[in-house]
């Protein structure tokens, strides 16, 4: 990949340039507890977009998407926005770096990824984060700390990108280190490296291939049934709710702000119970704290769909240690822990099976926890 990076950039744009790359992530668990002040679990994965960027003297950015094979030039003020998606994310990261007092000249670039799309694994937020940790390191001596960059990513999908997300894409992006996970505070952003090399066991991705067209915005919905039930607990966010402050008000809210918030909370133990797990070597605590998020996050916060439930189920039939849906929800992947020994039959039966019952087979990604946002050498 990169070296058909350079290859194009050297024919597009000469030579010279630097190579940066950000990492794709998981989640663990801990999944829609983000923007409800609560713990998340994510690591960065051995799957990235990188690029190769150069100053090119103006105020101009130049830049080609390989992977979509499209090319955007824009200016760097605000009314200079440009309309392809992907082109945007560029912009409102050198935007969100220039509002807050960074220097951004223009630059042209190329760049590729291999981050599944549509898998759940935040191939924006490792968009965002390559050019974030790019400008940083260009043009402000590093001197913006790794939050702001995070942020900076997080204020381009809320500003430039209409999806009002929480900062956990972005941090993954950002912090990930080799075989760590991160246990990040969503409401003080205080996090703690957690040493994950699970010794006879295989992380993997079984990737549906669905994404199932929505017709509003589910992800906003699911917030605002969040935020209601914190008013009338009177808090900030549901990660101050137990399940007693829930049942109390169970009257005075609808039955779907009530499953929604009940969904959270248990999330929010979940998150804290597989960090003492894992602390134990408990892979088996590990595994069904991941089976309860899936049957929560498909019956209580409903943002599953038929083919990941099945996915699921198949997980369970082959005696796969834990399995859930991964991301926001309504397509994309399972995320499971399976013992060595099982991986083959698991993989062959899912294959098969999904196949029967679809149509087509599931893609499958074995995944590496690995480093994020950095300059290559």
């Amino acid at each position: 990949m990169k070296e058909r990076i350079k290859a194009e950039f050297a024919q597009r744009f000469g030579e010279g340039g630097t190579m940066y790359a950000s990492a794709g992530r998981i989640n663990l668990i801990g999944e829609h507890t983000d923007y409800n002040g609560g713990f998340v679990f994510p690591g960065a994965i051995d799957k990235c977009i990188a690029a190769q960027i150069k100053e090119n003297g103006t105020e101009t950015v130049r830049v080609y998407s390989i992977d979509i094979d499209d090319y955007a030039e824009f200016g760097l003020t605000e009314d200079a926005a440009p309309k392809a998606q992907w082109a945007r994310y560029i912009f409102g990261v050198c935007r969100e770096t220039i509002k807050r007092g960074g220097v951004v000249r223009g630059f042209d670039a190329v760049f590729a990824g291999n981050v599944p799309l549509g898998a759940g694994l935040s191939s924006s937020a490792a968009l965002e984060s390559c050019f974030a940790f790019a400008m940083n390191d260009m043009y402000n001596d590093n001197k913006i700390d790794k939050f702001e960059l995070a942020r900076i990513g997080q204020s381009t999908e809320h500003n430039y990108c209409g999806v009002n997300c929480g900062i956990m894409d972005q941090f993954a992006s950002v912090f990930g280190k080799k075989n760590c996970l991160m246990r990040l505070d969503c409401r003080s952003m205080e996090f703690q490296y957690f040493p994950f090399e699970p010794k006879g066991y295989k992380l993997v991705l079984v990737d549906s291939v669905v994404k199932h067209e929505l017709v509003d915005s589910p992800y906003n919905k699911r917030r605002e049934s969040c935020e209601r039930v914190a008013a009338k607990l009177g808090i900030e966010t549901l990660r101050d709710a137990e399940m007693e402050d829930l049942e109390r008000i169970k009257a005075e809210i609808s039955e779907e702000d009530y499953m929604r918030a009940e969904y959270v909370i248990g999330e929010k133990q979940r998150v804290l119970d597989v960090c003492a797990a894992l602390e134990a070597g408990d892979y088996d605590t590990v595994g069904e704290r991941m089976y309860q998020t899936h049957a929560g996050m498909s019956k209580l916060y409903e943002v599953s769909c038929e083919e990941l439930d099945y996915l699921n189920d198949i997980a369970k039939e082959c005696g796969v240690t834990g399995s859930r849906i991964m991301g926001g929800g309504f397509g994309g992947c399972t995320i499971n822990l399976v013992k060595d020994e099982l991986y083959d039959n698991f993989i062959a039966t899912a294959k098969a099976k999904f196949n029967e019952k679809y149509g087509h087979e599931p893609k499958v990604y074995d995944v590496i926890i690995s480093d994020g946002a950095h300059k290559e050498e």
